[in-house]
């Protein structure tokens, strides 16, 4: 679906979608439209509106990587083993690049092919940028810009992590209820289910920062570190960090159980997000 919304364009306009494609269709783990598939299909609802929803979630991840590898922000060369988009490009087109997957992100969930029913198509809206803005992944995002200037003790660093990661994971299984119509209940669970997930892979990647090495891992690692800045392995301790996650991804589990069986492909990944090695 990704491929099909960013087709390749000629004309002058040709490379800043060049740059599109490469920095949204070149590889990552696509954990954000997973979860909006695998909650959508919870509550049966149509593969197409599913599709969409998940692929404008996955725009608006992958924006936000591309400028936050920017020199004016974290300052990164490497991106999911490759040079991250304003090395292969430049800065100003990646800067474009990321402006217009954001735009394109709204522009595919408030049309009528994602859902027919325009309040439907109101919600997404409205929740998504809710998790992209300042409350959410843009303000998280400043949080960790000015991280190494302040003390931020383990309650402030969970913060920060729950607005830069929790909020887009949140929203991917929020867009699942949305367009399900679910109950407040089955939300609910969800919302339980997305908070401790997402704050369980933000420790897998301090680790991850922390003990990986940058060919495995593929992007810089040591940077957090090296920056001085408190994460959960500083807190906790790289096994006191490990025992945290595990106990989260199990929680997690938990507030699955309404789901049965449907809900396994959602445990899958619960356990994969701690066990990752990239």
């Amino acid at each position: 679906m990704l491929g099909k919304l960013l087709p390749e364009t000629n004309g002058p306009e040709g490379r800043l979608m060049e740059a599109i494609r490469y920095s949204t269709l070149g590889g990552g783990k696509r954990i954000r439209p997973f979860l909006t598939l695998n909650t959508a299909a919870l509550f049966e609802v149509d593969s197409e509106s599913a599709e969409r929803t998940a692929a404008a979630i996955e725009m608006v991840h992958c924006y936000s990587l591309i400028h936050d590898d920017l020199p004016a922000m974290d300052d990164d060369d490497l991106r999911r083993g490759r040079e991250t988009t304003h090395i292969k490009f430049d800065e100003a087109t990646a800067i474009l690049a990321g402006d217009a997957l954001q735009a394109l992100a709204f522009e595919i969930i408030s049309s009528d092919k994602t859902h027919q029913d325009a309040s439907i198509r109101i919600e997404l809206v409205d929740a998504l940028a809710k998790a992209a803005g300042l409350k959410g992944m843009v303000g998280g995002q400043m949080l960790d810009l000015v991280a190494h200037e302040h003390n931020f003790d383990v309650n402030e660093v969970a913060r920060l992590q729950r607005m830069k990661t929790g909020a887009l994971i949140d929203v991917s299984c929020l867009a699942g209820c949305i367009l399900g119509k679910a109950s407040e209940h089955a939300r609910h669970m969800l919302h339980g289910y997305a908070h401790d997930l997402g704050l369980a892979f933000q420790i897998a990647d301090d680790l991850l920062d922390y003990e990986g090495d940058e060919e495995t891992v593929g992007k810089k690692t040591g940077k957090d570190q090296a920056q001085g800045k408190a994460t959960f392995v500083t807190m906790l301790g790289a096994e006191g960090a490990r025992e945290q996650a595990k106990a989260l991804s199990a929680q997690a589990v938990e507030h699955l159980a309404i789901y049965e069986k449907k809900a396994d492909p959602l445990r899958d990944l619960s356990n994969f997000v701690v066990e990752r090695l990239s």
